[in-house]
């Protein structure tokens, strides 16, 4: 549901101190997983990952390639909706370690079709990080290899994720007041 016109901050649901922390704890384990891998291929899920990516990659010690990628979908509200790739990984990703970024994951439609597209690339392995997970929302299973935060089925924006583009640049999540 949309929230209400009137322009109140969000209400903080997860502080700018509790995602840095997460933050930072799953760069390590990252880092432990990947260590010893070479590099890693990071891609983002435009747009509401790029917080999250930018911040988990300055935490990983190990080196990193970046990428982003950029979906939609169609469809109507009743049945499940056609993901079109609006902007392509640039890099090869044959042969190398992926880990898929994404900024929440709700039904788990767009994420299992990425999903499949990229195991048809090749990589060597392809994992799926998520700062945060509605499970209430999920229509289809994803595997989330590395997840921030586990989440009620609340409208939420900040650190990334918006609406209609806005309260992106939030650092903290919010719960942003519906109708």
């Amino acid at each position: 549901m949309p929230p209400k016109t009137a322009d109140p901050l969000p209400e903080p649901l997860l502080t700018e101190e509790q995602i840095a922390r997460r933050v930072r704890e799953l760069a390590g384990e990252i880092s432990r997983d990947y260590g010893d891998s070479g590099e890693l291929v990071c891609l983002g899920v435009l747009k509401g990952s790029v917080v999250f990516l930018v911040d988990l990659v300055r935490h990983l010690s190990l080196p990193v390639a970046l990428d982003f990628l950029q979906t939609s979908s169609y469809g109507s509200s009743s049945s499940p909706s056609e993901v079109r790739i609006r902007k392509d990984v640039d890099l090869p990703l044959r042969g190398r370690d992926v880990l898929l970024v994404e900024d929440i994951v709700d039904t788990g439609h767009t994420l299992d079709t990425l999903l499949a597209i990229l195991r048809l690339r090749q990589p060597r392995s392809l994992r799926l990080c998520a700062l945060l997970d509605k499970p209430a929302r999920r229509e289809v299973e994803v595997p989330i290899d590395y997840l921030g935060f586990s989440i009620e089925d609340r409208f939420v924006v900040g650190y990334g994720l918006d609406y209609d583009e806005r309260w992106r640049n939030l650092p903290y999540v919010g719960v942003v007041a519906t109708r």
